[in-house]
């Protein structure tokens, strides 16, 4: 009698092959999805034992199985993983960024008409007025230098049509990288495009300030900078992300968090690992998982929102956000006169509060005329 699988002997398994349970966790793939693959001629086992249909697999595949991991966490179809994965490195790694320009341009495409639907769906509505308002803005930028920093790597700009906060890493270039980034946004002041086309517009801007930053870069040092941006056409806001720079709006007295931080620690806090009050402390909160000049192709988050009469914003860097309460962030934008009064009384909650890095913010206020 042979014995059944929950009767197994170790000594019946070829102990150089891996069981599907052992294999699907070193590679990160459920053994469901290896079943899939298997079926699929994507990846098949190493062998199969004849009497209990065990699919058994080399540690040599792990590699392969990774991969394939990988590629289906950023959308890829098995068709294509099946091309890619036969590749050599350098040409798959072509095959990627092709494959990932096509996404982020059908993602602009799907960007743009939702938009359209938006704008023809609302000006049917009948709650909405049939003239939009014409808006102005009225902006104020502020940057310090804190308390005990003795250069500052931060950049704060603002205009009718654009709003930016950049947070250059401290040292050789940190200064540069920021300037750079946000250099890279003020020629789209002078581009009158419909608001749907923003979005693409600053994803190409930041493209283009991720290979400037880059190439900042010396033998030994290669600096990174975040950014957050607001880019304006009429009424709509496009927003712009990356790193851990912020963008609140205070609206009907609320205060609300437009940006998420690209940090170690909001990962770990995503996945449940940390709480909010831990991640406050954790002694790399400024560990960034995402920055322009890191390397790696540069993604960003971007969003697009319409702007209301009434509606204040703020951009700033993590030396004012870090060290000043939520609370205390919405009292002083709720009770600041004008955009000047809010960045000098923010400017001076984080100069009380020690102000160990460098302060950078833009208020920028909406109204009707």
């Amino acid at each position: 009698m042979h014995a059944g699988r929950g009767d197994r002997h170790e000594e019946d398994v070829d102990v150089g092959l891996l069981t599907i349970g052992a294999f699907s966790r070193a590679a990160g793939l459920t053994p469901k999805a290896l079943r899939l693959y298997d079926e699929v001629g994507l990846l098949p086992p190493a062998a199969v034992d004849p009497e209990s249909g065990y699919r058994l697999y080399d540690p040599e595949q792990l590699p392969l199985a990774r991969l394939v991991a990988q590629l289906r966490r950023i959308g890829m179809p098995l068709a294509k993983i099946r091309t890619v994965s036969g590749l050599a490195p350098t040409a798959a790694a072509e095959a990627i960024t092709a494959y990932w320009r096509q996404v982020t341009a059908d993602t602009a495409a799907r960007a743009r008409l939702a938009t359209f639907l938006v704008d023809h769906l609302s000006a049917g509505s009948t709650t909405m007025s049939h003239a939009n308002p014409t808006l102005v803005v009225r902006y104020a930028a502020g940057c310090d230098t804190g308390a005990i920093r003795d250069s500052n790597e931060d950049v704060a700009y603002a205009s009718d049509r654009l709003l930016a906060v950049a947070d250059g890493m401290r040292g050789p270039g940190g200064a540069a990288a920021s300037a750079a980034a946000i250099d890279a946004l003020k020629a789209l002041e002078l581009v009158d495009v419909p608001a749907a086309d923003l979005l693409t517009m600053l994803a190409g801007a930041v493209t283009d300030a991720d290979r400037t930053v880059q190439a900042l870069a010396t033998d030994d040092h290669q600096p990174i900078t975040t950014l957050t941006a607001l880019l304006r056409s009429g009424s709509q806001l496009a927003l712009v992300h990356v790193g851990d720079t912020r963008a609140y709006l205070l609206r009907g007295g609320e205060l609300f968090l437009l940006t998420q931080d690209h940090t170690w620690v909001q990962t770990q806090v995503d996945q449940g690992k940390l709480d909010r009050d831990e991640a406050t402390a954790h002694p790399q909160r400024a560990v960034l998982v995402r920055a322009l000049g890191g390397g790696q192709q540069v993604e960003a988050d971007l969003a697009l929102r319409t702007a209301l009469p009434g509606d204040r914003y703020l951009l700033c860097s993590d030396g004012l956000s870090a060290v000043v309460d939520r609370a205390a962030l919405q009292s002083a934008l709720s009770t600041a006169t004008d955009p000047e009064d809010a960045v000098q009384q923010l400017t001076g909650l984080a100069q009380a509060a020690g102000a160990p890095d460098n302060i950078a913010c833009v208020i920028a206020d909406i109204a009707a005329v």
